[in-house]
């Protein structure tokens, strides 16, 4: 068991990964990247190879000083003060070893460590960066393996990696160099019996790849089970369904499988440590044979032999390893590679360097001639994810708008009705650029947006969408998000002008209440009224609404339309519209068919024309009361009916 070691427990994990890396090819330039990302850490690094070479170097000369024990002990001239000093000698060793090894493990956690916290900002920042369209694509799973699986597998190339091929290297040609110095013939018949034991290592570890692969990947398919089942969404659906059994039938078989899995991998795993241990001791039985036919002839002490068979122990788990050293050296490599990928991949939405900041007091928002369509997979998604992402790819090259124009002047509010698919919430996530043209302009203030500082155009403007999304953690929290340094006093005065502060005020914990996965623990007409309150705890001149009240029931829908009255008041509003009350108080009216503009103007005045907003208007009334009564209908009647969608 001794003969294992640290260095032939790698070895055995470098073969479970050794088929993974069939067929990979690494692109230009890696390893210069590696190195340039390597240099702040150039001193760290140094330090950390001295130490592993001196640590290595005295796992050498331990074994020397053992045999010059022996020696001394059976010479003629040997003395106790001799043995003395040579077993103080290795016992200072083995206390500087000590103090080695700890600074070792010091500077390679902080190496480590550094490498982990540049690599996941970086990687983190880059996401960050990414537009809409790349979150669309990509399977969120996949991303944070990026931030976690891959940038561990990048840090084991400065430290596991890194330390076990120098001091492995180290260590075997140390321990070759003596050995033959003492004795060749006990080290060529030593060595002779590397490949008995890394035939069948070689096999074992194919078997262990193909395990631990399929034990990777049932593992992941469990995750994925409890990830969907364990949300509330999931769990409802389950309990709904009445479906726990068979849930849990599924994940028991596959369970029971990572179980089987586990048994054989270990039984692998101890035929690699057994079979390791018996070449190490037939190495050391033939080393004390030849060794002792060789003392007697006269031609070897009996210092030497021992120093030998000591020697063996430490040589055959660093020669396995340094025989996968491969292996070991393409994950890392892969690691930086997968990382590289992300922050190669260049944001569709940029900052231009010359970007200004939106002028104090611009709240108005024109659309010039806008054109767009929704960037393919080529253009947005990675590659490597795809497997994953599966994106869908029916939009790509289809034309969404074309050739919009609209203007909404400071304090307007201009409605967006059409039938679904028209455009309309495409065409409101191109004022805060969530999505850039590919055609025309999108202004605000009358500044092209893409010529403004992403944080100042954010700045100005406030979005609630039908989906108000919320983070696990306290109202206040999630309310502070649009405005950091924002009050208690400020919080509960929002939260009052959003129609939702008493109910606040009954929870238990009050601002400290945690609103649960998604906002689970409040309706859907309470989520909407948070995150008007959010808007309106931020203030923006400009406010954008995507059907906020789509899909809540008369009750709730009334009481968000009366805190959306109050986000609304004396701001510029470009209202994706749900409530045909709104629709009609609207100062302007835009009507949008297969992303074009059939047609705009107040409610009076497109009624008045039979277009396609009559035809809209009317459709939803007759579904509503079986009759048009147009102008002679009642406020609160013409408020209970379903907007344009």
């Amino acid at each position: 068991m001794s003969s294992m070691g640290p260095a032939g427990w790698e070895a055995m994990r470098s073969m479970r990964r050794a088929d993974d890396l069939k067929g990979v090819t690494l692109s230009r330039g890696v390893k210069r990247r590696i190195l340039r990302f390597a240099r702040p850490y150039s001193r760290d690094i140094g330090f950390f190879l001295g130490l592993v070479t001196l640590i290595a170097a005295i796992g050498v000369a331990t074994p020397v000083l053992a045999g010059d024990i022996v020696n001394e002990l059976t010479a003629p001239g040997g003395t106790q003060r001799g043995v003395v000093t040579l077993a103080a000698v290795i016992a200072g060793l083995a206390a500087v070893e000590g103090v080695l090894n700890l600074a070792m493990r010091w500077y390679g956690a902080k190496l480590g460590e550094g490498i982990i916290f540049d690599l996941r900002r970086a990687v983190f920042n880059h996401v960050q960066s990414m537009p809409v369209a790349f979150f669309t694509r990509s399977q969120t799973g996949a991303l944070v393996s990026r931030l976690n699986n891959d940038v561990m597998g990048a840090q084991r190339a400065f430290t596991s990696t890194l330390s076990g091929l120098v001091s492995n290297g180290i260590a075997v040609a140390l321990i070759i160099g003596v050995m033959f110095f003492q004795s060749w013939q006990i080290t060529l018949l030593s060595l002779v019996l590397v490949p008995v034991f890394l035939v069948p290592a070689k096999w074992v570890g194919r078997k262990l790849a193909v395990l631990t692969k399929e034990s990777f990947d049932l593992n992941a398919a469990m995750n994925t089970q409890m990830a969907e089942r364990f949300n509330v969404g999931g769990a409802m659906l389950v309990k709904l369904f009445g479906r726990p059994e068979t849930e849990s039938a599924e994940f028991a078989d596959k369970a029971d499988r990572v179980r089987g899995i586990g048994i054989t991998t270990a039984m692998y795993a101890r035929t690699f440590i057994v079979a390791l241990t018996l070449v190490a001791g037939l190495s050391q039985a033939l080393a004390y044979g030849l060794g002792g036919a060789l003392v007697f002839a006269g031609q070897l002490d009996a210092g030497t032999v021992v120093t030998l068979a000591l020697l063996l122990t430490r040589l055959y788990g660093p020669l396995t390893a340094l025989s996968n050293v491969r292996v070991d050296v393409m994950s890392a490599l892969v690691s930086f590679q997968r990382v590289f990928e992300v922050l190669d991949l260049k944001p569709l939405i940029r900052e231009s360097e010359d970007a200004r900041e939106l002028p104090e007091g611009s709240a108005s928002i024109a659309f010039r001639d806008v054109d767009f369509r929704y960037p393919g997979a080529d253009e947005i998604s990675l590659a490597s994810l795809e497997d994953l992402a599966r994106p869908d790819r029916s939009d790509n090259g289809r034309q969404i708008l074309s050739g919009v124009s609209f203007t909404v002047e400071p304090g307007e509010l201009v409605a967006l009705v059409g039938h679904s698919g028209a455009g309309k919430t495409t065409t409101a996530t191109l004022v805060p650029r969530l999505y850039d043209v590919t055609g025309g302009a999108v202004e605000v203030g009358g500044v092209d947006v893409r010529e403004l500082k992403a944080a100042s155009l954010a700045a100005r403007i406030g979005m609630v969408t039908q989906d108000a999304h919320l983070f696990h953690d306290t109202v206040r929290e999630n309310l502070r998000y649009s405005r950091p340094e924002a009050t208690d006093e400020e919080i509960w005065e929002a939260l009052d002008r959003a129609q939702i502060g008493d109910t606040v005020r009954r929870l238990e914990s009050g601002l400290d209440t945690v609103v649960g996965e998604r906002g689970y623990r409040f309706s859907g007409g309470e989520k909407q009224r948070l995150a008007i309150a959010r808007v309106l705890l931020k203030a923006p001149p400009i406010v954008i609404l995507d059907e906020a009240t789509a899909h809540l029931d008369s009750g709730s829908e009334a009481a968000v339309q009366r805190a959306l009255d109050t986000a609304l008041e004396g701001r510029t509003s470009l209202v994706i519209a749900h409530r045909l009350s709104t629709v009609r108080r609207a100062d302007k009216i835009v009507v949008l068919e297969d992303g074009r503009v059939a047609e705009s103007g107040t409610h009076a005045d497109l009624v008045g024309r039979g277009g396609l907003y009559a035809e809209l208007y009317r459709t939803q009334f007759e579904e509503r009361s079986g009759t048009l009564a147009g102008d002679e209908r009642s406020d609160s009647d013409d408020e209970a009916l379903s907007p344009v969608n």
